[in-house]
């Protein structure tokens, strides 16, 4: 793969092109991604002309680009978490029909929780997660159910920080993260008022897979000062029937001897 003076491939640059849209940049000018790239506006001209050619990205009518619809075509087709997102559909619908508010669906990656599926109403109490948005795994109720069940490896790397405050409530240190993974471990939920946003706690469980494997935590944000834990055995029902839908291990049939 052709590279440029500075060692990267096309394929590196196109990916840092790619990387400046989110949630809060979906229409963005040559020039601003190039500047967000870190990239020259030659070069970036040439590979946007590139994407848009195939269709990846695209040009609006005031000549910003866009993500394209092949890329979301493409992302939705092969997801590799369309199989856990099918499944907590049905069940998400009855749970936020319950809760009143948001509820939402996070996995792991990296070292973050990304929301894979979120609903919401009119008059719920702010949220700042975001369908394919982030948030640092030690500071959100989803995080931190999916971190207390990571490898030990993983939490303790994430405990010797630094671990990043949004609000005065987040957890701040590796000693009261390690108490914390604990009391979820044992009571099977993570309860966060005013982790993310001073005004909303939320309150996650995790989602198992056949295997019994934790591959995400469904959770719901409501307003800080609510009782929280009276959702928990909904969450926990809901969990469960996502883990249902996933499927159950096949039993190899036992050969009389």
């Amino acid at each position: 793969m052709a590279r440029s003076t500075s060692g990267e491939s096309v394929l590196e640059r196109a990916v840092r092109i790619l990387e400046v849209f989110d949630s809060d940049n979906v229409a963005v000018s040559v020039s601003e991604i190039a500047a967000r790239a870190r990239l020259p506006l030659s070069t970036t001209s040439r590979l946007i002309d590139e994407l848009v050619e195939h269709r990846l990205l695209r040009r609006d009518e005031q000549r910003r680009i866009r993500v394209g619809m092949r890329l979301w075509e493409l992302a939705s087709r092969a997801s590799p978490m369309r199989s856990l997102r099918d499944a907590a559909m049905p069940f998400l619908e009855d749970l936020h029909a319950v809760v009143g508010h948001h509820v939402q669906v996070g996995v792991l990656d990296g070292d973050d929780v990304l929301f894979i599926e979120r609903l919401s109403a009119p008059k719920a109490v702010i949220n700042l997660t975001r369908i394919a948005g982030r948030q640092p795994i030690h500071a959100s109720s989803s995080g931190l159910v999916l971190l207390a069940h990571a490898p030990a490896a993983m939490q303790e790397r994430i405990a010797v920080g630094p671990l990043q405050r949004l609000t005065d409530q987040t957890i701040r240190d590796g000693k009261q993260l390690r108490s914390v993974l604990a009391e979820i471990r044992r009571v099977g939920y993570a309860l966060c008022a005013g982790h993310i946003h001073a005004d909303a706690t939320g309150v996650a469980v995790p989602i198992r897979d056949p295997s019994d494997k934790v591959v995400g935590a469904l959770s719901a944000i409501v307003p800080r000062g609510e009782r929280a834990l009276t959702h928990i055995p909904a969450l926990l029902a809901t969990a469960r029937g996502i883990h249902r839908a996933l499927g159950t291990p096949v039993i190899p049939p036992v050969t009389p001897p």
